[in-house]
């Protein structure tokens, strides 16, 4: 079943839209004038913005909220980046994507993160797997003699998983050749106490920390100190500490090398025994960043933010070769995994990562 949510009637109160396969879709209006769909299964739920930039506005699995720590309480009608900052996962690019450098015009992020879908649609469904829900859509961005593209993600919800399914496909429709940058950039809760697990070497070949701050940030002395420090042991990074703050930013760009099945791996493991987690395919988002916040205001951890290009800006990221380019008629596509997992899943899937090393 396909439900047409530019034909809903989205209110200030949250109502049921449909109930299936022990699952539940209801729909309700921020004070801001953003609409929401709200997807809940037996573990949990997340909460999408259908119309704006398909958003992941929150997620709780497992008793407890994934998303960052936000000053914002309800999404933002607005197209500006920092203006609207605390979602759970949001996708940035098309066309450029990162903090812009000199020589940049691209706004932070690229265009999409906030952009008006001007489709959207609740899919209800069961496959072999089971039986799931998924919000899908479209977004098509025109700008005479310059871009046109159509961007189709997919995020899908089983009914007893902890975790979204999430896949991206772009198309240029434009004559001539389009740039190409994307960026997942999800945005984990910090736990304390806890371990970011990968397979990826600590040495600075592997795990480069950016050690500048963007044009908008001026470097305090707990910074400058931070940073040496990091840069000394880059290992210590993985232990999430109480009371250590990052401010404004810790970044880093990463390698990963796929298993035996095409996919990597990373965790933050909790001091209970559950993760949170994401893997992703680096066949098809080949560089990858990490990120950290910890502030009063924001406290936030993209523990990998898998990626085409690290986030250094358009005019940096292509003379290092990592902006791709989509003929006319060209598509590119990417998948991954994230959510939470439970002490169970968060061993076997440890396991898989340290049979890497």
């Amino acid at each position: 079943m396909i439900i047409d949510l530019g034909a809903v009637n989205f209110g200030s109160a949250e109502v049921t839209l449909v109930t299936a396969g022990g699952m539940t879709a209801s729909v309700f209006q921020y004070r801001s004038g953003v609409k929401a769909l709200r997807i809940r299964n037996a573990r949990g739920s997340i909460l999408l913005l259908p119309f704006h930039g398909q958003q992941i506005w929150d997620a709780e699995f497992l008793g407890r909220t994934l998303t960052m720590k936000t000053m914002f309480d309800e999404p933002i009608d607005t197209p500006n980046y920092l203006d609207n900052y605390g979602a759970f996962f949001l996708h940035c690019g098309m066309t450029a994507m990162g903090n812009p450098g000199p020589g940049d015009t691209h706004p932070l992020h690229g265009e999409i993160p906030n952009a008006k879908f001007q489709t959207a649609q609740l899919i209800v469904g069961r496959d072999d797997a089971g039986p799931y829900m998924a919000l899908t859509g479209g977004y098509e961005h025109r700008m005479s003699f310059t871009w046109h593209y159509l961007a189709a993600p997919l995020v899908k919800l089983r009914a007893n998983d902890t975790f979204v399914d999430l896949s991206l496909t772009v198309r240029n429709l434009f004559h001539r050749p389009m740039s190409l940058m994307y960026l997942a950039h999800i945005n984990f809760r910090p736990a304390d106490g806890g371990t970011l697990i990968d397979s990826v070497p600590n040495d600075p070949k592997s795990i480069r920390l950016r050690t500048t701050l963007p044009d908008i940030f001026k470097p305090s002395e707990a910074f400058t100190a931070m940073i040496a420090e990091m840069s000394a042991d880059i290992g210590k990074h993985r232990k999430i500490v109480k009371g250590r703050a990052i401010d404004p930013e810790l970044v880093m760009g990463m390698d990963f090398a796929a298993d035996a099945d095409g996919e990597a791996h990373t965790l933050m493991q909790h001091a209970d025994g559950t993760s949170d987690f994401v893997t992703h395919r680096p066949s098809e988002l080949p560089r990858a960043v990490r990120w950290m916040t910890r502030t009063e205001d924001q406290d936030a951890i993209g523990i990998v933010l898998p990626s085409t290009a690290e986030a250094n800006g358009f005019t940096v990221e292509k003379a290092r070769g990592n902006v791709k380019f989509l003929d006319f008629g060209q598509s590119w596509s990417c998948t991954m995994r994230f959510g939470a997992l439970d002490a169970a899943a968060t061993k076997a899937l440890k396991a898989r990562i340290t049979a890497r090393r």
